[in-house]
């Protein structure tokens, strides 16, 4: 049986091969035998075998004996809401968020939504599937459950109706599942949507949902321009992660949108932890301190920093990957949250949302992450460490290697979940030191790896 669609925090493979229906009620059972789950969530995302599995995946989970609540089409954090909300044993969402259109997966959770990964369970319901079931005593039963409405109050919520006023928005869902939830929230609110790629669409006609690649923003960028919008958002397949363009069609790196969610958030708490990711830091550590936070470093990648954020009980956790946790969502991860509060950020300002991002580049300029494939990633990174730290005002290992020195710094690491090395440099107000220090260490990267 062919289990390689198991990865470090969720599955995602091919369909039939990888990942099919007859898997997927293996894996409904093994997932009820080894966390004991007796109420699971179910929902699934737009892609056209999402139904099929998501329906073998529920009468494996009834099998077993659990009862299933079906919540139907909706996106991840839907999942994460519904089983949090309703106070379920467990939560499991079929999707591959913005892997190719021929795959699927799913993303677990259990009780409060806590992450099911590698390291708490997931490798143990794939070391289950292979071995003999048996049908439980009771089966358990099938329920069809509504949770839009009260998702849209919990999303509501965020914001402070009196102070949103008329902007004009570009929302890209790329076919995705997002244009589902902004047609409910567009009755409660005072916006003007202008909807690109808007139905959702299995077929997805015009590419994979996934706004982190370059040749995917062209859409929102120019419906931003053509429009003279406030500004854009597009999500990818899933609706987990969200990313910004200003009112001038400019792509807004994911790091001074944790910053600027960090400074809105810590403004209405009035104080609280803010956890970030190590690969760009010091934007968000000003931000965080001046707003009167507390900023808490935690290793890249979901499964961290939402037991990092448990553990801290902080409000507000940000990765520069377009990730948005917040404690009152189970500290998990929307990409419905974060566009809300930029929203009602812009209309208490006044000002155009370049000017609010501008400032921010300029203290901070950033060289946004460097993907390269290396054939020996942990001896290229000891090497620039070897190289790097003489003279360092601090060096650490969070996660893979953060070198810091005065007027700039930088983290390089290998990525979780795919083979490539990721490097970040940014500096104090410096665009040459930091386009020059880039540029070296690539160069030195390359001649490492010949």
């Amino acid at each position: 049986m062919d289990l390689s669609c198991f990865k470090a925090y969720d599955l995602r493979g091919r369909v039939p091969d990888q990942l099919n229906p007859t898997l997927a009620e293996r894996i409904g059972r093994a997932y009820v035998e080894v966390t004991g789950a007796k109420r699971v969530i179910v929902g699934y995302d737009i892609r056209l075998s999402s139904p099929e599995i998501s329906e073998a995946l529920s009468s494996g989970l009834m099998a077993a004996g659990a009862d299933v609540f079906d919540i139907g089409l909706c996106g991840t954090e839907q999942v994460y809401f519904a089983t949090s909300h309703y106070k379920m044993d467990g939560g499991i969402m079929v999707t591959a968020s913005h892997n190719p259109r021929d795959h699927n997966g799913m993303k677990m959770v259990g009780p409060d939504s806590r992450p099911i990964s590698s390291d708490n369970g997931l490798n143990d319901i794939r070391d289950r599937v292979p071995e003999p079931f048996g049908d439980a005593p009771q089966q358990g039963r099938y329920e069809a459950l509504e949770v839009m409405s009260a998702y849209v109050d919990h999303l509501l919520g965020y914001v402070d109706a009196t102070a949103l006023k008329p902007l004009k928005i570009v929302v890209n869902a790329g076919n995705g599942g997002a244009g589902l939830v902004i047609d409910q929230l567009e009755q409660h609110l005072p916006f003007e949507f202008i909807k690109v790629h808007h139905q959702p669409d299995g077929h997805f006609p015009n590419g994979v949902p996934n706004p982190i690649l370059e040749e995917n923003r062209a859409a929102t960028a120019e419906a931003v321009k053509a429009s003279g919008a406030a500004m854009g958002i597009a999500w990818d397949g899933d609706y987990d992660r969200c990313f910004f363009f200003d009112e001038n069609g400019r792509f807004i790196e994911g790091y001074y949108i944790v910053g600027l969610l960090a400074d809105q958030f810590l403004r209405k708490t009035g104080g609280g932890k803010v956890i970030h990711d190590p690969r760009l830091t010091w934007n968000t550590l000003d931000l965080v301190k001046a707003a009167g936070g507390e900023a808490i470093e935690s290793k890249t990648g979901h499964a961290f920093i939402k037991q990092r954020m448990r553990d801290e009980d902080a409000v507000y956790g940000g990765e520069m990957s377009a990730h948005h946790y917040f404690r009152d969502f189970a500290y998990c991860d929307s990409g419905m949250i974060p566009w809300l509060l930029i929203a009602e950020r812009l209309c208490q300002s006044g000002q155009p949302f370049s000017s609010l991002i501008d400032a921010r580049i300029e203290a901070y300029p950033a060289s946004g992450e460097i993907n390269r494939t290396i054939a020996e990633p942990p001896k290229v990174i000891a090497a620039i460490e070897a190289a790097y730290s003489v003279g360092a005002k601090n060096v650490s290992h969070v996660d893979g290697l953060s070198v810091e020195y005065d007027n700039w710094r930088f983290n390089l690491r290998m990525s979780n979940t795919e083979p490539v090395v990721r490097l970040n440099v940014e500096s104090r107000g410096d665009i040459p030191l930091m386009e020059a220090k880039t540029a070296e260490l690539l160069a030195e990267m390359d001649r490492l790896n010949t």
